[in-house]
């Protein structure tokens, strides 16, 4: 007889993908409402990995990042001020107490550090483009992120690439253009120098 968490645990994986398939048009709220926070977090698990490290190619590891910052976002994706396919509706009927739960608690895990060596040129010409941008004056001098600041040592090198490429090109929602002024400039081989540098970031 199968575990009844187990069980469950199956049930929200199949919800989970039920709503990347169905898109926004879905009108219920997220599956992960108002379950206990140790099977939200299984919920999130299915994208962003167990203890937020993600597995999944373009998709943000939580470990790590300002509680503040995941707070924000998730209040933008469930009011409709950032749209995206799967999270617009995973969000959907989250409170505000589940959204800063799950918040500090994605901030308290260690975020991992890439397992392949750095390339030398990117690293260099990363460096320079993030002391030309000033990166460091929003993002701290170590890319930790600061309140509703995210943390950008040590994220997944694609997703840096497609966040910062979608700034650009003003496809990334949300009340703050502050990116989409920084990046408006920026070439395709510049966002990927940045990306790599951050990704790999050392002091």
């Amino acid at each position: 007889m199968p575990h009844p968490m187990s069980a469950r645990f199956g049930r929200l994986l199949i919800a989970v993908a039920g709503l990347a398939l169905a898109g926004p048009t879905v009108a219920e709220d997220s599956p992960a409402v108002g379950l206990p926070l140790e099977e939200q977090i299984q919920v999130c698990a299915a994208c962003h990995g167990a203890d937020g490290n993600s597995p999944q190619p373009g998709t943000p590891s939580l470990a790590g990042q300002p509680a503040l910052t995941i707070t924000n976002q998730m209040i933008y994706f469930r009011e409709r001020l950032r749209q995206n396919d799967l999270m617009t509706p995973m969000a959907r009927g989250l409170s505000d107490a589940e959204i800063q739960a799950l918040a500090a608690w994605y901030a308290d895990q260690p975020l991992e550090t890439p397992d392949e060596e750095p390339d030398a040129e990117l690293m260099g010409k990363g460096q320079e483009l993030a002391n030309q941008h000033r990166c460091a004056s929003c993002h701290r001098a170590d890319f930790s992120g600061h309140e509703q600041m995210p943390r950008l040592a040590h994220q997944r090198e694609d997703y840096l690439e497609q966040a910062m490429l979608a700034y650009r090109e003003h496809t990334r929602g949300g009340p703050d253009t502050t990116m989409i002024e920084v990046m408006r400039e920026i070439s395709d081989d510049e966002i990927q120098a940045l990306a790599h540098y951050l990704a790999h970031w050392e002091e």
